[in-house]
């Protein structure tokens, strides 16, 4: 297992999509705290101007840079690491956390369903192609980080194209860090972080106070530093009302369905609700 400390030192580089806010930002001032220099990737260029020099306050402007990038193009990705590459050289974390969550219904528009697809899922799928490559050929020990959901996981009803991209990046994920396991003289591990309730500006709605539920974007940064630092994979995190054992009988009842050939989304099906009840108040 790779010592984190290895890979989050001075000189060593960042790489972070939805960098200029929430989950994302919270990681590069982590980053830009060890020493690392970051580069963020995002969209609404003010919001990235501002979070760079957050940022370069930390780290030092040379230390820093900033990318306008839709990830849902993947030209635009290419062209974000021809970027990094020129200004630092290599690239040791790359983390494909930028999201989006509009919602959606089985049979709302095309471009809702395409949308959620290209930002949540192809971002993360090409993202992964197009710095892993040279992230393994510079034989130093790196990261590459999805940023999945627990909705991707239990797929509760409403907004399915968003619970469906985020299933999507799980099983990818997976599929990559197998295939990172098995690379002959490789050094890049991948890992699924899985936030709780986090109060971003993805989840915050109308609201402008972070609600007593929610953790911070920091917290989630800490608690996915504390995961990386055992060597997890599966990096699901808690918040301020939903502890981790909830979350596993969530997801136990969910396979289940399967495996007990119980209607899909039981969890919420008038039939097995005392069922469920039951099986979450289990000690």
């Amino acid at each position: 297992m790779t010592n984190i400390q290895d890979i989050f030192k001075k000189s060593n580089v960042a790489v972070i999509t939805g960098g200029a806010s929430g989950i994302g930002l919270a990681a590069a001032k982590y980053f830009a705290g060890r020493g690392m220099s970051v580069a963020i990737a995002d969209l609404g260029g003010d919001r990235l101007a501002d979070a760079a020099n957050e940022l370069k306050a930390i780290a030092g402007e040379e230390n820093v840079m900033a990318v306008e990038t839709d990830v849902a193009v993947k030209e635009s990705l290419e062209a974000l690491e021809r970027a990094v590459l020129q200004r630092f050289g290599r690239v040791h974390v790359l983390m494909n956390n930028a999201g989006i969550g509009p919602e959606t219904s089985i049979f709302s528009p095309q471009a809702n369903w395409d949308h959620i697809f290209a930002v949540n899922l192809m971002g993360v799928i090409n993202g992964t192609r197009t710095f892993g490559p040279k992230m393994l050929s510079h034989g130093e020990p790196g990261l590459i980080i999805n940023t999945g959901s627990k909705q991707g996981i239990t797929t509760p009803p409403g907004n399915p194209a968003y619970n469906i991209s985020k299933a999507g990046v799980k099983v990818f994920t997976e599929a990559l860090q197998h295939e990172l396991r098995n690379t002959e003289g490789g050094k890049i591990s991948a890992h699924l972080l899985i936030p709780g309730f986090v109060f971003t500006g993805l989840t915050k709605g109308d609201r402008s106070e972070k609600p007593a539920a929610a953790w911070t974007p920091e917290q989630t940064v800490d608690f996915m530093v504390e995961s990386l630092e055992r060597g997890d994979f599966y990096i699901l995190c808690p918040d301020n009302d939903v502890a981790r054992p909830v979350d596993e009988r969530r997801m136990a009842w969910a396979a289940g369905d399967i495996i007990e050939n119980r209607p899909p989304l039981s969890r919420w099906h008038k039939d097995f609700a005392d069922k469920f009840k039951a099986f979450l108040d289990q000690k």
